[in-house]
């Protein structure tokens, strides 16, 4: 078993991708803001589940091709940072929210399992997610030592640990504060902005990475 060497580096653009704001995390604040603590953490489990299977499902795709080819483990790093600059750009321009989906919700919450479904679709089809794995992670291997796809799959695998501590503390501080986000759709819209802001220099930092070690 092949531990990457660069595992305390990987866990600090863990934190910061996850601490970003998000799909997952904005569906997470307005389940929160809607129905309140219980929804939100049942939400969490569900999304992490859908990255997980996501993670597995990359590096079981691209694990054995990027031992092979050092073009398409540079070219899935320069698509992944251009992916996440766009993504950035992408949040602070639509930053404005529908003021209902930010709402405290009148009526029944949903049950148990359709949280965990809802919340799992909205992990495994994370466009923020399908970048990090499949143009971030790369970055972090070391594929001069072999087996690729476990290195991948246990980045992976901690990145959804990192995403169940911390996607659960957003929903835990949504549901205990839910009056106070939802009172001010402003407050959610400077999220999506400075999580933005993240992601363009997130990307850039990708690129930069990839240039150095295409020219080494």
């Amino acid at each position: 078993m092949i531990i990457p060497t660069r595992l305390p580096e990987y866990l600090v653009a863990a934190l910061v991708i996850v601490l970003v704001p998000g799909p997952s995390v904005l569906f997470i604040i307005a389940r929160a803001i809607a129905w309140g603590k219980k929804t939100a953490l049942s939400t969490v489990l569900g999304n992490v589940s859908g990255t997980f299977t996501l993670a597995s499902l990359i590096a079981l795709g691209i694990g054995p091709i990027l031992q092979r080819s050092n073009f398409a483990y540079l070219a899935v790093q320069y698509g992944g940072g251009l992916y996440l600059i766009y993504l950035g750009f992408s949040a602070i321009k639509h930053r404005v929210l529908h003021a209902e989906d930010m709402t405290i919700k009148i009526g029944e919450p949903p049950t148990l399992g359709q949280s965990i479904r809802e919340g799992y679709w909205v992990g495994f089809l994370n466009p923020k997610a399908i970048v990090f794995y499949a143009g971030v992670i790369p970055q972090f291997i070391d594929r001069d030592r072999g087996q690729v796809t476990w290195q991948l799959f246990f980045l992976g695998f901690v990145f959804a640990c990192v995403a169940l501590i911390f996607d659960g503390t957003w929903g835990l501080i949504a549901g205990v504060a839910r009056q106070w986000f939802a009172t001010s759709q402003k407050r959610i819209e400077n999220l999506r902005v400075s999580g933005g802001a993240i992601m363009i220099v997130l990307g850039l930092l990708v690129i930069l990475s990839a240039i150095r070690q295409g020219m080494h």
